[in-house]
Formats: structure tokens, sequence, C-alpha cells
């Protein structure tokens, strides 16, 4: 059984985006969306890494809440692409990777509020 590492979905996570990225329609709001998502959607598994190595509680709980705030910005970039009919490939891998941004959003939900209640 292979053991759960959230740093590595995470890379899944914007490997996924930037194939999405590389298969939006090459319009003004496609081009648009491509370079915003592939910043935020990346932007995780690097702060994830910085979280690992806080230097406080507090500054832990404040690096998985940019991870987070990223997860957030992605979900709402995946949304617009999917009802604007960007992505030209299956829709399904847009919706997989949908669902997996939603789980991610949850485990950071989960994990943020788990340090505050041990920090009071």
């Amino acid at each position: 059984m292979k053991k759960f590492d959230l740093h590595e979905r995470l890379i899944d996570f914007a490997v996924e985006i930037i194939n999405i990225t590389d298969n939006l329609k090459a319009t003004k709001a496609g081009n648009h969306l491509s370079g915003q998502i592939v910043r935020s959607g990346t932007s995780p598994s690097l702060n994830y890494s910085e979280a690992q190595s806080a230097e406080s509680r507090n500054d832990f709980i404040h690096k998985m809440s940019v991870v987070l705030k990223e997860l957030r910005e992605t979900h709402s970039c995946l949304k617009i692409i999917h009802r604007a009919n960007l992505y030209l490939k299956n829709e399904q891998d847009l919706i997989v990777t949908v669902n997996e941004n939603d789980e991610l959003i949850s485990i950071f939900v989960k994990s943020i509020e788990t340090s505050r209640n041990k920090n009071k």
C-alpha cells in the first residue's frame, strides 16, 4: 500500500494544472486564464514545502493559509474555464481536476483548523 504523501499529491495537482493550461483555447480569455491558473495551481506545492520548514506554529498556519488561498483561486479559475468552454480536451479530465482541488481545499481547511486549535 502506498503511503499518503500530501506533497506528492500537490505536485501531481500542479502537473495536472500545467496539462490543462496546455489545452486551453488560444483566445484572449484562454491565454489570460492560462497564465493565472498556472501561477495559482502550481503555487500550493511550493508553499507547502515552505510550510514544512516553518519557524513557529503561527508561521506554519500562515504558510498553510497561503496554500489554501491559492487552491481557492485555482478552483475559481477551473470553474470559469469549465463554464466558458475554454478547455479543448475531454471535459471529464477537467472535472477530475476540479474534484481533486475540492479535496485538497478540504484537507487544508481541516489542517489549518487543527493547527489553530492546538495554538489555543
